[in-house]
């Protein structure tokens, strides 16, 4: 560190300090942050809305899973869980897909919440704090049994998918290339699950002390994807270098309220 400019140590020290969480010896004033829930704001809606008449996919009901259809067990899937940069061109089943959408943003359970004043409480299949779950899933879909290629998003609590925009373009696989600097195992992926994040959700409890959390909640989300590709014969490589306007702008989010935050591209085993 000693070599390094200036400049340069202070980035690392401000990027270090994300890391820690907040310094409460050097905090603001509590009146100067208090969270829009403290101020009695509404929340936030869990999900984003839609156009009724936009055009749906219904997925695979997770009433309809069993462990016939995924019979690997955790011991296993923990066991041989490794980053995968190799697919085959075999496509993905529809429940194979709703089965990794579920696992990796699932609603269990909609209900109150007396302990952190919550309206509508949203238990999903990855812990949050305060189940504020800040995401979004969107994915480039190339090889699905049943589902036209194109972007999706998923809707988890009607467990279908949304068209977003097709990829008619025969060189999609050169541009996630592209997008994720020269990664080309990215492209030849039958599924590139994008999370995006909506800061505001976890704002609204938490203000100022937000953004460790959601960046530790990113982890949980892609780690159970991990496993759950395990089951299905299917592997991930989760992606940090990535280009965030280009992706943003790909997807067609504003980058501000709402931007990408995560991805990783899902395969079968080769």
């Amino acid at each position: 560190m000693e070599k390094r400019k200036d400049y340069i140590i202070e980035i690392f020290k401000k990027n270090r300090a994300l890391l820690k969480g907040p310094d409460w010896e050097t905090m603001p004033p509590h009146e100067d942050w208090e969270s829009d829930q403290q101020k009695g704001i509404e929340e936030p809606p869990p999900q984003k809305a839609y156009p009724k008449d936009a055009p749906i996919i219904d997925l695979i009901s997770r009433n309809h899973f069993s462990s016939r259809d995924f019979p690997t067990t955790v011991l296993d899937a923990i066991s041989n869980r490794r980053s995968r940069r190799n697919f085959s061109e075999s496509p993905l089943t529809r429940k194979e897909l709703s089965f990794l959408l579920y696992a990796t943003q699932g609603i269990r359970k909609v209900g109150p919440d007396e302990r952190h004043g919550q309206k509508r409480a949203v238990r999903r299949t990855v812990p949050s704090g305060g189940s504020r779950h800040p995401f979004e899933t969107y994915l480039v879909i190339q090889q699905v049994e049943g589902v036209s290629p194109g972007i999706y998003r998923y809707l988890a609590f009607e467990e279908q998918l949304l068209f977003v925009k097709s990829i008619e373009d025969a060189s999609i696989a050169e541009t996630l290339s592209k997008l994720t600097f020269s990664q080309s195992f990215v492209g030849k992926s039958a599924v590139l699950f994008i999370w995006t994040v909506i800061p505001y959700r976890t704002e609204w409890r938490y203000s100022i002390l937000s953004y460790k959390d959601i960046l530790i909640e990113a982890g949980h989300v892609c780690q159970n994807l991990y496993l759950a590709c395990e089951a299905i014969n299917a592997g991930t490589c989760a992606i940090l270098a990535y280009d965030q306007k280009g992706f943003d702008e790909f997807i067609d989010v504003n980058g501000e309220e709402e931007f990408t935050v995560y991805i990783a591209p899902v395969g079968k085993q080769k």
